[in-house]
């Protein structure tokens, strides 16, 4: 476990944010269902990555890796034999991968660390036994799967995790049936389902939408292509956080403006709070100015909320964040985790069910804060840090590496001082 110790001070100049996880763990998988070669470019190193190329190595693919591109050869995919599956600390991973597995008829048993032998699978326990695959837990991980997954209706609630229903729409396409996924309340964080059918489409299939769920055609093949991952919205947050708080403007590069990300309303957000956020085709500059509390629904956004908070206990008056009660079953219990750190800080924060009420202050005084072993709480407390009137020191530094290893060498390159120990 290593600490970080950040200096006050303000970031400006140029980035370039790493690819988007989320792009990357679907590309990765659609790869793999093509059972053929597939070429993914711009494909960033992180422990979640990682382990979601792990799973289709489990599950009989082949992957070569030179720099940030990866080839994979699933001509083999789907092996007769039991597999393990390790998901490390990725929810993206074992969402994804329990019904994809089930799909191939694989008789799997899938672990995991840190949090997430906890956080919730209940909706697959109640949804594919009826579907012909039985589950084996004792409540969380390790999770045990057998049988062949069968088409049909799968109910599920909107307001899960859309990982549940990523991880069906990756599945269903391949049985030898027609599928529905219906939807029994509104749908929570679409812009992440929406990723999912950009790149189901691009790979060669075909889902329909309409207003209460999707209708999934059976015996559909993936198509082998190659294709270039996005940079990553989620991770450019921060920087337009580090902008707004700043003195000077800061440029970001590498983000798609027609994204389906949902994490691409940061832009739209920071200018609510009164920054200047200018877009073109090649980057995203964020200037400085006097920000104002607002009110956030984050029910389809929950990845931005702690930079949000962060933010909100910056900015002049009230900022009010709701619709965020699932953000308690991430790596950490986010609302309590960014509401802690804030409070260590010197901010005035309220918890509520499902969100924050900040109250702005000038500045942070600094001190010590805990990281929750959580890399977006890290992050967003390392943007605080340049608005603080001491030294902050964070724990579990070291969590960066589930998504952004390299974060603090860009925060450094745009002048801002972190010491890691």
């Amino acid at each position: 476990m290593s600490h970080v110790i950040l200096s006050p001070s303000r970031l400006s100049g140029e980035v370039t944010v790493p690819p988007s996880k989320s792009a990357a763990h679907r590309a990765i998988l659609c790869a793999a269902l093509s059972r053929g070669i597939c070429h993914i470019h711009n494909v960033a190193q992180s422990n979640d990555i990682d382990m979601t190329i792990g799973a289709i190595q489990s599950l009989g693919a082949e992957t070569e890796r030179l720099g940030s591109a990866l080839t994979v050869d699933a001509r083999h995919l789907f092996s007769d034999s039991p597999v393990e599956i390790d998901c490390g600390e990725s929810g993206s991973t074992l969402r994804f991968l329990i019904p994809v597995a089930a799909a191939g008829g694989v008789s799997a048993r899938f672990t995991g660390h840190g949090r997430l032998p906890q956080r919730p699978i209940g909706i697959y326990l109640d949804c594919l036994p009826p579907a012909g695959v039985s589950c084996r837990t004792e409540g969380g991980l390790p999770l045990s799967i057998q049988g062949q997954l069968q088409p049909g209706v799968f109910s599920l609630p909107g307001n899960i995790s859309s990982q549940f229903i990523t991880g069906l729409l990756l599945a269903l396409p391949l049985l030898d049936g027609d599928s529905r996924i219906q939807l029994t309340s509104p749908l929570e964080s679409a812009g992440y389902v929406d990723m999912t059918l950009e790149m189901l489409y691009q790979f060669g299939v075909q889902i329909s939408r309409d207003a209460d769920g999707y209708s999934i055609p059976g015996n559909q093949r993936y198509l082998p292509c190659d294709c270039t991952v996005e940079g990553d919205w989620s991770q450019a947050a921060f920087f337009l956080a580090a902008g707004a708080l700043g003195e000077k403007p800061l440029t970001i590069r590498g983000l798609s403006l027609s994204s389906t990300q949902g994490d691409q309303e940061a832009a739209r957000l920071f200018r609510r709070f009164g920054a200047e956020v200018l877009e073109d085709e090649a980057c995203v500059t964020v200037i400085p100015h006097p920000l104002r509390g607002i009110d956030i629904d984050a029910s389809q956004i929950p990845d931005l909320v702690p930079i949000l908070a962060v933010t909100g206990a910056l900015a002049e008056g009230v900022t009010r964040i709701t619709g965020a009660a699932r953000l308690r079953i991430k790596e950490s219990d986010r609302l309590t985790a960014i509401a802690d750190g804030i409070r260590r800080l010197g901010g005035k924060v309220e918890e509520l069910p499902d969100g924050l009420i900040l109250t702005g202050v000038p500045t942070f005084l600094g001190g010590k804060a805990e990281g929750y072993n959580d890399h977006r709480i890290v992050m967003a407390l390392s943007i605080a840090a340049l608005c603080s009137q001491t030294t902050v020191e964070l724990t579990d530094a070291q969590s960066i590496c589930k998504s952004y290893p390299n974060f603090f060498d860009d925060y450094k390159r745009l002048g801002g001082q972190a010491h890691v120990i």
